[in-house]
Formats: structure tokens, C-alpha cells, sequence
């Protein structure tokens, strides 16, 4: 076993620490090639990928990159940094621990590539734009571990996909290098052991004890519709008195905003309350945390940007607002109360709706089963090789065969055909046949067998567009004449203000008094009614297992663990229709407020049943049923018209849908938006040119003339195959 450097062991044993086993079983694993490593939340594994790190550099440690950590969040790498900095200087270790994502200063970048820390920590996108660079084989020379803390939040995105091309690179710099994968929440390990490497061995904690889990008793009950969890708030308040503190989760930001408004309304004990979420400014997100951490908050209501990582001990109260859709994200969520490890969490879930109740009882009944959730990922993307293959050629001259070869030893690309690789570095080339005669688009020739940039000085605007997160566009918020950034607000929805209207921004309600700059510019206002800013931020999809439990619910013949007004409502339903079962699809008709409706409960999943609401309507406008609109959920499509459907059958037909779906898919804005993203991760549109970010309406220009010319030209075009795979994916599998 790698031992710990003496005073590093006295320095735990001065904190009264014992290494748990799991800890000691990394130190003994220290030169495995690859060790993915699941343990709950407050288990220590992040000290634990470390311990080997520590050990190896020791007291007196050689110059030079050592270990870089990869992290999904940028204020999980500030946070490391400081906890990283007890134990080292506690013990007098001569170790450099620094963080390099988007926040870090010009100066500090430059001086770490001349430089290296022993540590590095940073994000895929950080290590992308350092691996782009020519003297990327010095700066990682004698690199001899990489650590991928949260791996199964990035495993699920393009991120991921992204990393580990990076890791495949940094494994052809240097040979030896070792991986460590850290997660609490896996479904499948083996599927995410291959994700980090083919050679990867499992280490899995003792989870601990089962977490304190259950629906929280209000005296409303919840309402028939509606998302926002209001009712609740005075029992909601109830707990943030009983509790030390408390993180309140919601789904989305715009009913975070509306939730914090009104619980600060009600808020007549004047509890120290604060909003934490991706639109607001980062001066605000790092105040509520610094507070969360002098433990100066009772309470904080946000949503998925506090889901990973950050430590604060003193969380003893989880609340879920709105059915959780995911039962991994739930259980990450849970984590974050009584973050210890052997200490059970506390979590309460707050239905906001009458069906939320079954749904959040699906995902009680999954957490106590020890049962996780996960959609199969599928072969890595064409769309993030070809970024790749950008960046790699940005650092020097590449060997194609060689670039392939190492590609294929990156997991989801291991079946990667070389014809499709062929196809990726054609594009990346020359743009494809349709494009070929556009010198920009001509970025990378070949001399004396290896590939390099064309013009050296494209380098500067590949690496200002390396990344694959797809930003919807934005607007910084701030007072009128003064004052840092509020936050930011969605183009779309500054567009719709008119001077006069209010809205809610970090809880505070503010006018608007008009644009400038392309900056929103804003007055405080004592109203209490605002409009809200809609924040579309990532919306969450019922995972199939809820859904598959949602179902498993609907066959009991009582339902003895939901309350009284909803086994009521469950039992009415079932003597009046009957209940949605695994076996058959379930159609409603009946007249309302002077239309004919049709509810088609599927329970396929929103992108599924909004599909479906627009195939159906179109074959019903074929047949003479003069639809007039629908709307969709996780479960269900409502479609209303002018004429009854007497005989649903014919809608159904498998082959009529599939040609529908194609028709509709060749002119549709989805295929558009869609082809927007791919073509920017692609690297055929850039999001920003010589230091300027472009707006999401010059964007959006550029791809539609790009798309309806390909469309026209080139209707094979590598980017037209990625898009339409990626739209089919994102609405139904009609497989």
C-alpha cells in the first residue's frame, strides 16, 4: 500500500479522522490503471481519490503537474480548494492546489501554463481550451492522475463525451496515467466503469444507513393543477423554524423566483432566507454560499445548481417542491442534508399537484427499494469528434490514423467506424461538399501526411467556441445607471417587456425601464404582484422508471400509503373510466366549455406525448376532425376540436405516424433549433468571434441560411445526418 506521508497521518490523528475503509482501499489501489469509486454522499470519496495524490507527491514534492480533477460545477473546484488546503497545510505539505475554470483571471492562466500547480482543478471546458494549446505535451509531461469527481452527471451530457476525448489525449501524452471515477449515484456501475475505461475496477462504498424520507403533512390538501407548491408554505415554514438549515428544491428557476416571493411574504419571523440558481449573477450565488457556510442562512430555496457536491455540514433538512421526475437526481438531492457519512438524511417531498402525490410516492417507494434510474446512453456523438478534431488540430500537426486510433479508446466512441471518423475529419476539413467552395470553412489542409490549421490564426476563434453546453441566450439585468449585475434573463422574455412591467430576479421584484446595450436595465418597485422571468434553465422529464412505478401504483386494488384525498380521487376515477395500466393505452373523450376533447394517457414522457400531440392533430385535420390545439405532460396529451373522435383507430396507424413524423419533421422548427446546436458544437457557427459574443438572433440567422442551403444542396450533409438523429432522439423512438 502507498503510505501517507508522516505528518499528513499525525494531522488526522490531531483531528481525531479515522480513514474509512473505502479510503484505505484507494491508497492500496494507488497504481491501478482505473478505479471507479461510488460512495454516498458525505462518505469522504473525494478525500479518498485524493489520498493517493497526497501520498505520492509527499512532504517534498518534484515540480510539475501531478493531478488534475475534473468537476461538472465551477464552485465544486472553489469549494475543493479550500477543503484540499486543510489537510495540506495542516500538515506542512509543499503542495500547489489551484482551480482554472472561466473565473479564473487572465494573468493566473498564463502563469499556470508556464507553471503548473501539483493539483489542477478545473472543468471539460477549461481542460479542452488548455489541451488545444502547442505547449499542452510540456504542461502535462509528468501528469500521472486524472480524477472525474460527480462522473455520472457528466456521463449523462455531450460533456462527457467531450472528457473523455480529453482523457484519451492525455493518455497519449502520457502513458501512465491513471483514472479515478467518483460518484454516489450510479444505476449501472459496469456501464460506467467502461465510460471511464475499459481497464476500470469497481470500489463501492457501504452505503450507510437508508435516508429519513417522506411527504410532508400540510392541512390543505393539494390542489387539482398547478406547479408552484404555494399551499405549502406555512408547513414549509413550520420545518425552516424546527430545522438548523434547510435547502428547498424546485425543478425549474421561474418557480424558485415565485416560490422564494411568496415565502418571504409569509415569512413573518423574518428567518434569514436566500436564492440560489444558475440566471442570477455570480456575485450573488457566491454571497448566499459564503453565508450558507458561516452558516448565517436558515434557509435557501434553488434548484440543480446546488444539486453536486458542495459540503455544508450544517444542511439537517432537505425539502422537495414539485414531483422530483428523477429518482437519482432525488437521492443527490437528499445527500445534501446531513452530509456524513453514517448519518441518515432528512428529505421531505411536497407534491404541488393531486397527481404529484402518486408520483412522488412512486419515487418513495424507489429510494427505499435502493432503486436508481437511467435512460442508456447512446454511441458517442459525431457532433463533439469533430470539436475535437478542431482542438486537437489547434495544439500541431495530427497523423488522421493515429487521432482515430486514440479516439476508439475513449469509451462511447470504442464502435466508431473509420468511415463515420472519415466523415468527421472531411467536415472539419472542408465543410462538406456543399460548402467547399467557402474559404472559411476550409480550416484544415494536409502536408507531408498530417493535418494541421490552414490559417494558424483561426486557433484564437476555435478555442473562444470550444464546449458543448448550448447556452439559451441571455441578458445581464442590472439597476439603472449602477450596480454590478442582478442576473440574467432570457432574450425571448426581454423581448415581450414593455417599460413599466415588473418582474422577480434573485427574489427582489424590479421595474423594467428599457434596453440598453443589450443590458436590462431596471428600478426597484414596492409592487407585489411581478410577472416572472421565465427561466427556462433544463427541464426535467419523468425518468421510465417513475413513470413504470406510476403505473405499478394505478393496478393496487387500495392504496393504503397515499392520503385519504387521493385515494379518493384514484378509487372515483376507476369507478367512472378506469386507471392507466402497462398493457394498453388509455384514450378519454368528452365534451368541455363547447369543444369535443381526446386524452391520450401514454405515459411515454413529455418530448413523447408533445410528439404525439402534433402527429395526432394533423391526422385529424386529414380527417375532418378540426382540431384545434393540444397540450402534453410526462403522462398525457390533451387534444381539443370542433368535431368528436368517434373512431381513435385510425389515428394510430404505426405507418401513418412514422411518414407524418418524417414529413413534419423536414420543415419543422425543431429540426432548425436543433441543427443550431449541432452545428455549433460542430464548430460550423460560432458563438463568438474575436471577443465578442454573438446574439442568439445572429446565431440563429447564420444556421437557418446554413440549414435551408444544405437542406437544398446537400441533403446527406454529415450535420443534416447528426441533426435528424438528434431530433428523433429528443421527441419519440418510434422503434
Amino acid at each position: 500500500m502507498t503510505a501517507l506521508p508522516p505528518a499528513l497521518s499525525d494531522w488526522f490523528t490531531t483531528k481525531g479522522w479515522t480513514l474509512h475503509p473505502h479510503q484505505l482501499d484507494m491508497l492500496a489501489r494507488a497504481a491501478d490503471p482505473a478505479t471507479l469509486l461510488i460512495a454516498p454522499t458525505g462518505g469522504g470519496k473525494t478525500l479518498a481519490g485524493f489520498l493517493p495524490t497526497l501520498a505520492e507527491l509527499g512532504p517534498n514534492p518534484a515540480p510539475g503537474l501531478h493531478t488534475l480533477y475534473v468537476s461538472p460545477l465551477k464552485a465544486l473546484t472553489a469549494d475543493l480548494r479550500r477543503n484540499l488546503g486543510l489537510p495540506i497545510e495542516g500538515a506542512g505539505l509543499k503542495i500547489r492546489v489551484e482551480d482554472r475554470t472561466g473565473d479564473t483571471s487572465y494573468t493566473q492562466r498564463r502563469r499556470q501554463r508556464a507553471d503548473p500547480p501539483h493539483i489542477l482543478l478545473t472543468t471539460p471546458e477549461s481542460l479542452a481550451l488548455l489541451l488545444s494549446y502547442e505547449d499542452a505535451p510540456r504542461i502535462f509531461a509528468g501528469l500521472q492522475r486524472v480524477i472525474i469527481d460527480e462522473i455520472h452527471a457528466l456521463a449523462e451530457s455531450k460533456r462527457g463525451d467531450q472528457l473523455v476525448l480529453q482523457i484519451a489525449r492525455l493518455q497519449s501524452l502520457t502513458p501512465s496515467l491513471r483514472r479515478i471515477g467518483l460518484s454516489a449515484t450510479v444505476e449501472n456501475p459496469p456501464a460506467l466503469a467502461r465510460f471511464l475505461s475499459p481497464e476500470t475496477t469497481i470500489l463501492e462504498a457501504d452505503p450507510g444507513p437508508d435516508p429519513d424520507i417522506s411527504m410532508l403533512e400540510t392541512e390543505a390538501p393539494p390542489p387539482w393543477s398547478g406547479g408552484g407548491g404555494r399551499y405549502a408554505i406555512p408547513a414549509i415554514l413550520n420545518e425552516v423554524t424546527r430545522h438548523r438549515t434547510t435547502l428547498i428544491f424546485h425543478n425549474t428557476r421561474a418557480q424558485a423566483e415565485l416560490f422564494f416571493h411568496d415565502l418571504w411574504l409569509a415569512n413573518t419571523e423574518d428567518l434569514p432566507i436566500g436564492i440560489h440558481h444558475g440566471s442570477l449573477s455570480r456575485e450573488q450565488r457566491t454571497r448566499v454560499e459564503q453565508a450558507m457556510t458561516a452558516g448565517a442562512l436558515r434557509a435557501v430555496v434553488c434548484t440543480g445548481s446546488l444539486d453536486l457536491g458542495i459540503d455544508w455540514g450544517d444542511v439537517d433538512l432537505v425539502i422537495q417542491v414539485g414531483a422530483p421526475k428523477n429518482v437519482k437526481r432525488l437521492v443527490q438531492r437528499i445527500g445534501r442534508a446531513n452530509h456524513r457519512y453514517n448519518a441518515p438524511s432528512k428529505a421531505l417531498l411536497v407534491p404541488a399537484n393531486r397527481f404529484e402525490v402518486v408520483e412522488c410516492q412512486a419515487a418513495l417507494d424507489a429510494v427505499r427499494a435502493h432503486t436508481l434510474d437511467g435512460e442508456p446512453r447512446g454511441p458517442g456523438p459525431r457532433d463533439v469528434l469533430c470539436q475535437h478534431i478542431l482542438a486537437t488540430a489547434c495544439a500541431g500537426p495530427f497523423d488522421a490514423e493515429d487521432l482515430y486510433t486514440e479516439v476508439i479508446t475513449a469509451g462511447p466512441y470504442a464502435a466508431l467506424t473509420r468511415q463515420d471518423y472519415d466523415a468527421c475529419l472531411d467536415f472539419v476539413a472542408t465543410g462538406g461538399y456543399a460548402l467547399k467552395a467557402y474559404d472559411r470553412w476550409q480550416r484544415l489542409k494536409q502536408t507531408n501526411g498530417r493535418w494541421h490549421l490552414r490559417d494558424p490564426r483561426a486557433a484564437a476563434v476555435i478555442r473562444q467556441n470550444l464546449g458543448t453546453i448550448i447556452d439559451i441566450e441571455t441578458l445581464k439585468v442590472r439597476f439603472k445607471g449602477h450596480g454590478t449585475p442582478l442576473g440574467e434573463v432570457e432574450e425571448s422574455f426581454a423581448a415581450t417587456l414593455t417599460p413599466g412591467d415588473t418582474f422577480l430576479i434573485g427574489g427582489q421584484i424590479v421595474r423594467y425601464e428599457g434596453l440598453r446595450e443589450m443590458t436590462v436595465e431596471v428600478s426597484k418597485t414596492p409592487g407585489r404582484d411581478p410577472r416572472v422571468a421565465v427561466f427556462n434553465g433544463t427541464k426535467f422529464a419523468t425518468s421510465t422508471l417513475l413513470a413504470d412505478r406510476i403505473l405499478d401504483i394505478f393496478q393496487q386494488d387500495s392504496w393504503p400509503d397515499l392520503p385519504a384525498h387521493t385515494a379518493w380521487w384514484l378509487a372515483k376515477q376507476r369507478e367512472v373510466s378506469r386507471l392507466p395500466d402497462p398493457a394498453s393505452l388509455l384514450l378519454e373523450s368528452f365534451p368541455h366549455d363547447g369543444r369535443e376533447h381526446l386524452a391520450i394517457y401514454g405515459f411515454a414522457g413529455r418530448n413523447a406525448q408533445q410528439t404525439l400531440g402534433l402527429l395526432l392533430t394533423k391526422q385529424m385535420e386529414t380527417a375532418g376532425l378540426a382540431p384545434l390545439g393540444f397540450t402534453a405532460t410526462d403522462y398525457a396529451t390533451l387534444i381539443w376540436g370542433l368535431e368528436p373522435v368517434t373512431d381513435p383507430k385510425p389515428l394510430f396507424d404505426l405507418e401513418t405516424l412514422r411518414d407524418g413524423l418524417d414529413t413534419w419533421l423536414a420543415g419543422n422548427a425543431v429540426m432548425k433549433r436543433t441543427f443550431r446546436a449541432t452545428a455549433i458544437i460542430a464548430g460550423l457557427i460560432e458563438r463568438s468571434h474575436q471577443g465578442r459574443r454573438k446574439t442568439g438572433r445572429q446565431a440563429t440567422f447564420s444556421s437557418d441560411i446554413l440549414y435551408d442551403t444544405l437542406r437544398k444542396y446537400d441533403p446527406d450533409h454529415l450535420l443534416l445526418q447528426i441533426t435528424r438523429e438528434e431530433a428523433l432522439r429528443g421527441l419519440i423512438d418510434f422503434s
